[in-house]
């Protein structure tokens, strides 16, 4: 088999494991507290990183970072940002908000990117750029809105400030990340080693209840699937690939995809204006897509879209 084609395969069970999430997540939260369902999807990530680094026999990578303190003290910069920030507040929009909002609304990281790039990496902002920013901006206003402009209501008003915060979130950590020169892998486990290493100090002291299977399963489905194999799977796919442009298209296939599981599973009828919505803001993407950006968000895709 041509590499070109593995990559492809790995591409589309990337993509289908992020097109189920939403779903996932809104089955999750009907049966655990966000931070509950943070707690057992961060252990199962950590279990799955570290799975990752024994085999890939990385165990010399993570040796170092745990004797060089600045390394240290970076990773737990980074992931109180991520995941344990981006998470919770990820979590809790989905908690008060249909999945067919949340979702194209956390999906909007990537119109940040130019922003953060222009202050952060010194990236000057295209008229392009621009102009794909205000129709991706239109398109979460839509969302937000459901589509009623005479009288402005949000669906929920705390709901999309943290799904928009997400979002912002996101898009801060993988600025930051750019310039990291640790193993992305290693890194991660660590990241997500110091957020379950959080909340299990949190739950010891707030005590956590009996959970139910159905919460346990779905909390553990997240966490391999959503925030470990899927990036596994995504930087064997771009390693493979001789078209990482091509692969990185493919993955705006997800957010839609998505949308198809929540009506047929969660029974949500998906609304006009989250299509249209979900449609400027991934146009105004690719309206704005410039090569100074595609190593930022190749790794920021590395991980997840949703």
């Amino acid at each position: 088999m041509k590499n070109q084609t593995k990559a492809l395969l790995y591409a589309s069970f990337v993509i289908l494991c992020w097109s189920t999430v939403a779903t996932a997540f809104k089955i999750a939260l009907s049966e655990l507290t966000y931070t509950q369902l943070l707690l057992i999807s961060s252990i199962t990530a950590t279990i799955v990183y570290l799975i990752s680094i024994i085999t890939e026999k990385k165990c010399n990578l993570l040796i170092q970072c745990f004797s060089n303190k600045k390394l240290i003290f970076q990773t737990i910069i980074l992931g109180l940002i991520n995941p344990l920030t981006y998470y919770l507040l990820l979590f809790k929009s989905y908690s008060l908000l249909p999945a067919q909002i949340a979702q194209p609304l956390t999906c909007s990281w990537q119109i940040l990117l130019p922003v953060f790039a222009f202050f952060f990496l010194k990236k000057k902002i295209s008229n392009f750029q621009w102009l794909g920013l205000i129709i991706s901006f239109s398109g979460i206003f839509i969302i937000s809105t459901q589509g009623n402009f005479s009288g402005i209501k949000f669906n929920s008003t705390t709901g999309v400030i943290l799904a928009l915060s997400c979002a912002f979130f996101w898009a801060f950590f993988w600025t930051l990340k750019i310039k990291s020169n640790v193993d992305t892998t290693v890194e991660l486990f660590l990241s997500f080693l110091m957020s379950s290493f959080v909340l299990i100090t949190y739950f010891c002291f707030k005590g956590i209840e009996t959970l139910s299977l159905k919460g346990l399963s779905a909390g553990i489905y997240i966490g391999i699937f959503e925030m470990g194999l899927a990036f596994l799977c995504w930087a064997r796919a771009l390693k493979l690939s001789n078209n990482t442009a091509m692969l990185s298209q493919l993955t705006y296939l997800a957010p839609f995809l998505s949308l198809i599981l929540i009506h047929f599973i969660l029974g949500e009828q998906i609304h006009w204006a989250t299509i249209a919505g979900l449609s400027l803001i991934i146009g105004g993407i690719l309206l704005s897509n410039k090569k100074i950006f595609n190593k930022i968000r190749y790794n920021i895709q590395a991980i997840r879209t949703s």
